[in-house]
């Protein structure tokens, strides 16, 4: 499982332009299901995330999570996260797992964010998405955690 975060002043997500999704500041996550993923590396991804210290404290050190801010996530699905062109221009996502797969991992993810405290919002599975958003910093972090062979 591969996840993209971003430290968002806001965010927010359309689907044929209508706004389905938005948060204010917290952290963006675009996040991309492999081959071999499981609900325990959903709830791994999940506690990394929210735990994340990428908000200033009172010092302006990069020492709070977003739990401890009282800001949200915004989990976008992304399989072009796996995009693989190591052969060529014309990126391959065989490395991605298929939809049935992905969609109930990215719903694991997403409850186990909640289950952490963390306000949560997402885009809709599957669909063509304009994603907005004001980057804070950047701030942008890698989490990966891949299935074992």
């Amino acid at each position: 499982m591969r996840a993209l975060i971003q430290r968002v002043s806001w965010a927010r997500v359309r689907v044929d332009g209508t706004t389905v999704a938005e948060i204010g500041p917290g952290l963006l996550v675009l996040l991309g299901v492999g081959q071999g993923d499981t609900p325990e590396i959903a709830r791994w991804v999940a506690h990394k995330t929210a735990n994340l210290r990428v908000f200033s404290d009172a010092a302006g050190k990069m020492n709070l999570a977003v739990r401890q801010t009282g800001g949200a996530v915004l989990v976008v699905s992304q399989f072009t996260l796996y995009g693989d062109i190591g052969s060529g221009f014309r990126p391959s996502f065989t490395a991605a797992a298929l939809p049935d797969v992905a969609e109930p991992l990215v719903r694991a993810f997403v409850a186990a964010l909640e289950a952490e405290g963390v306000p949560t919002a997402t885009g809709v599975f599957g669909a063509h998405m304009e994603v907005e958003l004001l980057n804070d910093g950047p701030v942008t972090i890698w989490i990966e955690k891949e299935a074992k062979a």
